[in-house]
């Protein structure tokens, strides 16, 4: 038996391909299964294998079992509205050559939820936990609404427990991890064994249900806004996409699309800071490029993507796909062209931290906006600043800060900074960007 891991590292989530014996079963895949079929090297699919319908991204599994002949396993009470093999506690489900798929009702993330334990000769080997027992931590509880979030994490800790009655030697393979909105965990590991998590993992710690229940609700962020569009998605038409063609616009062409499309700046925060389309919102490629897309643009909303010329438009559009964004009209490449037209081109200044640092002695009356999250403000801060988490901008900074005045916008990195300037350009105020080092450079 042998276990590959696919990351999507820009939705913290991990797919698994069980290699045994010329056959595989794959765990949780994404939308774009062709790259999960290009590393199958001709072994036979058994089965595609769903542990919760996912709140976080488009799955892959129904056309992925369909195009592969395999078969589609999901938890009995998904309530999809297509054909597949529904999971039952502790029922048992053939593999080959001696391997045995072994259901496991883990409800506490989602109610469905199952694990997947695999035995191979009637021995325990592997754990595919999907949302339930994280590395470092469980998936979150809140998800479906915090009208369920109590019930859910008083779940999450039975399922706990259930899990740790397997052999420690067991491994574990989540797939949610560090990165993904469905865990808070950071633990920058993305599989374990049951034993080591028995051992390190803070919610084995906690005997109390009342405490674990606490521990669950307690200090969790904000999550995209996009995440309650999937599970509709997901239970309805999840369709697999291929490699996708994105057309090139023109200036002109462009100019046409703002009554009706958003513009997603993805080039590089300094680029975007030196000239980009008024109303633009700049979210440079990367791993948090699509999270933030999904939460600053209305779901699957007309965009236009702005990208430099060595810039892959079709991974953009891969990307934005996962999280159901498919309504992408077309691609400029820079803005010389918009400059060359005649138009004119949104512009601010960016600093680093240590020019903010060396500005915030004396009687300087300037004013700081950090953007970061509620448990990163409230975990230290600039004295005297400001805070409006990023998301939470798109309602406007009323009360926040003096429009009328530059604002010196500042994160951790200057990513999440970088961001924030298109929208506080949309309610006429000027922004100074931190883009280069962040509030943690600053007091320490």
């Amino acid at each position: 038996m042998h276990v590959d891991s696919v990351r999507t590292a820009s939705l913290g989530d991990t797919t698994y391909l069980l290699r045994h014996e010329g056959s595989v079963i794959v765990i949780d895949p994404q939308r774009d299964i062709d790259r999960f079929l290009d590393v199958m090297d001709g072994a036979t699919v058994t089965h595609v294998l769903e542990t919760h319908v996912h709140n976080d991204y488009v799955s892959g599994g129904r056309d992925l079992a369909r195009r592969t002949g395999a078969d589609l396993v999901m938890p009995a009470g998904s309530g999809v509205g297509f054909a597949f093999v529904p999971a039952f506690h502790r029922e048992v489900l053939s593999g080959q050559s001696g391997l045995i798929i072994r259901p496991l009702h883990t409800p506490g993330h989602t109610p469905e939820h199952m694990s997947y334990l695999v035995l191979i000769d009637e021995q325990p080997h592997a754990l595919f936990s999907g949302g339930s027992l994280l590395v470092g931590s469980a998936g979150r509880s809140d998800l479906l609404g915090i009208e369920y979030a109590e019930q859910l994490a008083r779940l999450q800790y039975g399922s706990l427990q259930r899990l740790a009655e397997l052999p420690d030697e067991v491994g574990l393979f989540p797939t949610h991890g560090e990165g993904s909105f469905c865990t808070s965990s950071g633990a920058g590991r993305f599989t374990s064994t049951i034993g080591q998590e028995k051992a390190g993992n803070p919610l084995y710690a906690l005997a109390d249900p009342e405490e674990f229940v606490a521990s669950q609700l307690g200090g969790l962020t904000p999550y995209p806004a996009y995440y309650p569009y999937m599970a509709p998605i997901n239970r309805t038409h999840p369709t697999a996409i291929s490699s996708v063609k994105v057309p090139e616009l023109a200036a002109d062409e462009v100019a046409s699309m703002l009554s009706h499309a958003g513009v997603l700046d993805g080039r590089g925060r300094f680029d975007f800071a030196a000239g980009h389309v008024p109303g633009s919102i700049g979210i440079e490629t990367g791993d948090s490029f699509a999270p933030w897309a999904g939460w600053l643009f209305e779901f699957n909303a007309p965009l236009v993507l702005v990208l430099n010329d060595d810039q892959d438009a079709g991974a953009a559009a891969i990307e934005l796909a996962r999280i159901g964004f498919t309504n992408l009209l077309g691609v400029m490449y820079g803005v010389e062209d918009w400059r060359a037209s005649g138009r004119e081109l949104a512009a601010y200044e960016t600093a680093t931290a240590a020019q903010l640092a060396g500005r915030l002695h004396g009687r300087w009356t300037g004013q700081v906006l950090d953007v970061r999250d509620p448990l990163e403000w409230e975990a230290g801060h600039i004295e005297g600043s400001n805070h409006r988490y990023l998301p939470d901008l798109r309602g406007g900074v009323a009360g926040t800060v003096n429009a009328r005045a530059p604002v010196w916008v500042v994160c951790r990195t200057g990513n999440r900074a970088s961001i924030a300037a298109g929208l506080l350009e949309r309610q006429g105020i000027q922004p100074i960007v931190v883009a280069t080092g962040g509030v943690p450079d600053i007091i320490q």
